[in-house]
């Protein structure tokens, strides 16, 4: 069975390259410990977002430049001191890290620009967008005045050859642009999106991933060309210089639409720093600004030094536990569920900043369920449980990401729990393809339980409850392998309501989770936290969790 979502023919076409590329994004978040990964224009009805910037003149075009060239501009300078290389500088394709550049290159018609409001979209190359009422049918006026980087005025035809662009390779996060059947230009500033089903598609081009819009110069040019280090967008930067296995530079662009004052970010320097030992360091030093993924165990020491902003939130990821209905009765199942160590987890995990979950959408999520029932740890009825399935003896094997400290801890935390109710838990540590490619071989002599992370494309609660629990007749990443035609009904209806009714379809995502809690599908572990570090000398960083590790630099101020 094709999925609902990717029924058009490039979908079907790119199905199992798309399956690849949310590995890759899937590995690099693992790797990470995943770091931090409406309906309408500020109302209901999708009425307009209001822009009041002027244009700045156009700039040249963007060029490359041997990295240690610094460009003649004024203001200040930022070094990024960033754990992981960029594999893809395409904008179609890209899907991982490198959103910390592309954001600044590059634009898109809307975003999500509240860290508090996950489903409350304003424009950006957008200023205003209506739909109708079962939102099959979208028009985007686009703002005016924005040029590109080569100097060339922003359209309506540039946007649809860069989103056609996009869904005709069909690589990346390309599948959230599967609901289009069709974008009609109706004039230099308006353009049309007919639609399959009903989608919220503000929401979707608010991705950090596949939406980006694209000079037209460039949109006929191969990856090849991007991961030289050229770039052409209408972001407020383009890419001075590109080693990647240095740094990235980027230099400011003069003719960028929203302007600029001396006091903010001319150059950017994306500066590879593997070793978290080596990026403490840097930051303390303030020979870099920005960096993340250090040892939790440093930030306390971090937020003593005046100089330094240890900035905190959560992000939109969840880690969980899938059970594999296959081999484990709805009995073993529950008794897993109640023997798992929930409260020493979030009290020793991450510095304890972690928070329980609450089904698998992050309460970061629109959609989320903060009051959902969820079960408590229970060593007396977990014991009985599996005394009443026959299960003494039982060893129930966990599968993990072979290095990921955090997941072998729960692991052997658990273990301990289960040791007392008569069930061996067998730590099973293998990297992601071994781990992937055995739970995908054979459901039947699979794992029992399989741990993994798990972040929004774009920011709906359908993308956690359909990739990991909707029915699948081969799995992907349903590898608990569950399957309840009521619960894939529930959120395939919420899906198609949530770019109409956003309450209706909140409450249709509630109940499609108090089913798996309710039949015991997953472990649902915690929300994992993001902390970021950035030197006092500027301001103006907000972490958004739909946007992961991104810094819009644009938007930074210096303090002196």
């Amino acid at each position: 069975m094709i999925p609902r979502r990717i029924e058009t023919e490039w979908g079907v076409r790119n199905w199992e390259d798309m399956i690849m590329r949310i590995r890759t994004k899937l590995c690099i978040a693992v790797a990470v410990a995943l770091l931090a990964a409406g309906c309408s224009s500020g109302s209901d009805d999708a009425d307009t977002a209001d822009t009041a910037d002027t244009p700045a003149p156009a700039d040249e075009a963007a060029t490359t430049a041997p990295v240690d060239e610094e460009p003649d501009v004024a203001g200040a300078n930022f070094v990024y001191a960033n754990p992981y290389t960029f594999g893809d500088l395409d904008p179609s394709s890209a899907f991982s890290n490198e959103n910390t550049i592309l954001q600044n290159l590059y634009e898109t018609l809307t975003r999500l620009a509240d860290p508090e409001a996950s489903d409350k979209v304003t424009g950006l190359l957008a200023e205003s967008w209506t739909s109708n009422a079962d939102a099959t049918e979208w028009t985007f006026t686009l703002r005016e005045g924005v040029t590109f980087h080569d100097g060339t005025p922003l359209t309506a035809a540039a946007v649809r050859d860069s989103l056609q662009r996009t869904i005709d390779l069909g690589l990346g996060a390309a599948f959230i642009l599967a609901p289009i059947e069709s974008m009609e230009v109706a004039d230099e500033r308006t353009i049309t999106f007919t639609l399959a089903w009903p989608t919220p598609l503000d929401l979707v081009l608010s991705s950090q991933y596949s939406v980006y819009v694209v000079c037209p110069s460039a949109v006929g040019n191969d990856a090849v060309w991007f991961n030289e280090g050229n770039a052409c967008g209408t972001g407020p930067y383009t890419i001075e210089g590109h080693d990647p296995a240095g740094s990235t530079v980027l230099a400011r662009f003069d003719g960028y639409w929203g302007g600029w004052s001396d006091n903010q970010v001319a150059t950017v320097e994306m500066r590879l720093i593997e070793d978290p030992v080596l990026a403490e360091q840097l930051v303390r030093n303030g020979d870099a600004h920005f960096t993340y993924n250090l040892p939790f165990d440093v930030y306390e020491s971090l937020e003593q030094d005046s100089d330094i902003e240890v900035l905190r939130s959560l992000s939109m990821t969840n880690l969980f536990g899938l059970l594999n209905t296959r081999r484990l009765s709805a009995e073993i199942r529950e008794a897993l569920v109640l023997s798992f160590p929930y409260d020493d987890i979030t009290a020793s995990l991450y510095g304890g900043e972690a928070v329980r979950a609450r089904g698998i959408v992050p309460l970061t999520v629109w959609g989320s369920a903060p009051d959902l029932e969820i079960p408590a740890t229970d060593l007396d009825r977990a014991r009985q449980l599996i005394e009443s399935a026959g299960a003494d003896g039982l060893t129930v094997t966990y599968s993990f990401d072979a290095g990921t400290t955090e997941q072998q801890q729960i692991g052997e935390v658990w273990k301990a729990n289960l040791s007392t109710i008569g069930v061996n838990l067998e730590l099973e540590p293998l990297t992601w393809d071994a781990r992937w490619e055995k739970a995908q071989a054979d459901p039947d002599a699979a794992q029992d339980v399989f741990t993994m992370f798990w972040f929004p494309t774009y920011v709906t609660p359908y993308d956690f409850l359909f990739s990991t629990f909707h029915s699948e007749e081969e799995p992907f990443f349903n590898l608990g392998y569950y399957s309840n035609e009521a619960f894939d009904a529930l959120i395939d209806e919420a899906d198609a309501i949530s770019g109409t009714d956003r309450d209706a379809a909140s409450e249709l995502f509630r109940q499609a989770q108090e089913i798996l809690i309710a039949e015991h599908a997953a472990v649902f572990m915690l929300d994992v936290p993001s902390v970021e570090v950035m030197r006092a000398e500027f301001t103006g960083h907000v972490p958004n969790p739909a946007y992961n590790t991104v810094v819009r630099f644009y938007e930074l101020r210096t303090t002196g």
